[in-house]
């Protein structure tokens, strides 16, 4: 009963009564969408609906919500007066194939801008991520257990299927990102030998990145690009000098091969113990002018007033598989739940 009365109200949140009557609260703040992987079945990838994509960008049109690109919304928000209601921005992390075949067409039938953050090795074709190796491992593998040390613990899984296999692929990857950067890559190594696997070393299509060609080609339609590290590292387990060279160099390929590149960062992972102050600084010696993050939240003027760092810590909301969830966040009904909780 109580999964139905929510499905109702959440489903009400799409009419123009609701969105003109929770208005008031998206004021001076944005709703930034990160999105990851999309559907794309000759390549074998599961991930969001392209439907559900459409069918979001048609209503937010209808409902005059504002798309903007993620620099409008970094320009308002460190204005006095931001001017923010309504507003709306897209973001999508990694640069796969999927975000140039089947993102580019959806947003460009909308008109819609959006901001991809790019790991620039892995355009390079000089590296496949390092968490799809890992699901490759496991479901190449003919074995049913394992076990790996992940730093000073030991990993140990079973499975006796699809699903269970997944799993246990998703809970080792949880422990990797737990470890520093060099025993993570270690791990990984260890898993494919005690899998039996041998990883190829260019990621099979399902894993494969788009070209610096298809980068090219996305901008000229409503696309546009920021850095996004050089090999995806949690920057809060990697040492200063690999720190400052996957935030640099980064930006350093993607200013060489975009002819607009968009000088905001995403930090791999993006919850708050992924990254500190050490890497706030790299991004402001580079003349960055701000991040996201993947923590959960609007972003908001406020916080950026009361935050010296603010504009490096900029939150955003998972794009979700339905439409009247994306409308709680777009419209402003979370601020309104989060008011009423007592919060700013």
């Amino acid at each position: 009963m109580g999964i139905n009365l929510k499905s109702i109200v959440l489903r009400q949140l799409t009419g123009s009564l609701a969105v003109n009557a929770l208005t008031p609260f998206t004021r001076d703040r944005a709703c930034i969408f990160m999105l990851h992987r999309f559907n794309h079945p000759e390549r074998g990838i599961r991930g969001h609906d392209p439907q559900v994509l459409r069918e979001t960008l048609g209503w937010l049109r209808r409902e005059r919500f504002e798309l903007l690109s993620l620099v409008e919304v970094f320009n308002r928000l460190q204005q006095p007066a931001p001017g923010l209601r309504r507003a709306v921005a897209f973001t999508i992390d990694d640069g796969y194939a999927d975000h140039f075949e089947v993102a580019v067409p959806a947003f460009a039938e909308f008109d819609c801008p959006v901001t991809t953050f790019v790991v620039s090795g892995f355009l390079d074709q000089a590296l496949w991520m390092w968490w799809d190796r890992i699901v490759y491992a496991f479901a190449q593998s003919p074995r049913s257990s394992v076990e790996v040390m992940v730093g000073d613990t030991p990993a140990r899984h079973t499975w006796d299927g699809p699903a269970t296999r997944r799993a246990a692929a998703l809970d080792f990857t949880q422990r990797c990102k737990g470890v520093r950067e060099g025993e993570k890559l270690a791990a990984v190594e260890r898993l494919a030998k005690a899998l039996e696997v041998e990883l190829p070393v260019t990621p099979p299509p399902q894993f494969a990145p788009m070209t610096w060609n298809d980068l090219r080609a996305a901008e000229r339609s409503v696309m546009r690009f920021g850095p996004h590290t050089v090999t995806h590292p949690i920057l809060e387990r990697a040492d200063d000098v690999q720190a400052q060279f996957e935030v640099a160099e980064s930006w350093r390929r993607l200013r060489q091969e975009a002819s607009a590149p968009v000088p905001i960062f995403c930090y791999p992972n993006g919850e708050w113990a992924d990254f500190g102050e050490r890497e706030i600084n790299n991004l402001r010696a580079l003349d960055l002018k701000g991040a996201v993050t993947g923590v959960h939240g609007y972003a908001s003027a406020a916080e950026i007033r009361h935050d010296a760092g603010g504009s490096y810590r900029v939150r955003r909301f998972p794009f979700p598989d339905e439409l009247p969830t994306a409308a709680q966040y777009a419209g402003g009904f979370e601020q309104l739940k989060s008011v009423i909780r007592g919060r700013r």
